[in-house]
């Protein structure tokens, strides 16, 4: 079971499709910040909770791949410091999560602001950090070889 090579019409049929779509989500997309926008004040707590939710979530995955990788490349000292691994992490996903959740209400102040510079940096940023972390961790797992 391989991957089909689409012919000519199946081509233009999902260009039309995209085509035709990206009107309508546009529409949807603009009418959903302007409302946002018009009711920031109301919308700004809540997207500071999803960012924590999303940070503790994403901050969590990344910590618990580091934790894993720790224990498979360094065993024995994994179990010796093992509660301080995990409490640290669990600390550095906190404080991460609670000031990324900060940063991200502060940033939203004011409407005539918006899009700014701070907002966008924070949230590549929260982006950024677990990503890198799983990255890190995946090349520690290369260079250890094959598991034994």
């Amino acid at each position: 079971m391989g991957w089909q090579r689409l012919d000519a019409r199946q081509v233009r049929e999902i260009i039309f499709l995209i085509i035709g779509l990206s009107t309508p989500i546009g529409i949807l997309a603009v009418n959903g910040s302007a409302f946002i926008v018009d009711h920031l004040e109301q919308f700004r707590a809540a997207i500071a909770v999803c960012a924590l939710a999303s940070g503790l979530s994403l901050n969590g995955l990344g910590a618990w791949a580091a934790l894993n990788r720790a224990a498979r490349f360094a065993p024995d000292l994994y179990r010796e410091y093992r509660i301080w691994l995990i409490v640290g992490g669990v600390l550095f996903v906190l404080a991460w999560s609670v000031l990324g959740a900060y940063w991200t209400y502060e940033s939203m102040k004011d409407r005539r602001q918006l899009p700014n510079l701070y907002a966008v940096l924070t949230a590549v940023w929260l982006l950024v950090l677990p990503v890198a972390m799983t990255f890190v961790t995946r090349r520690f797992n290369l260079f250890r070889g094959p598991s034994q």
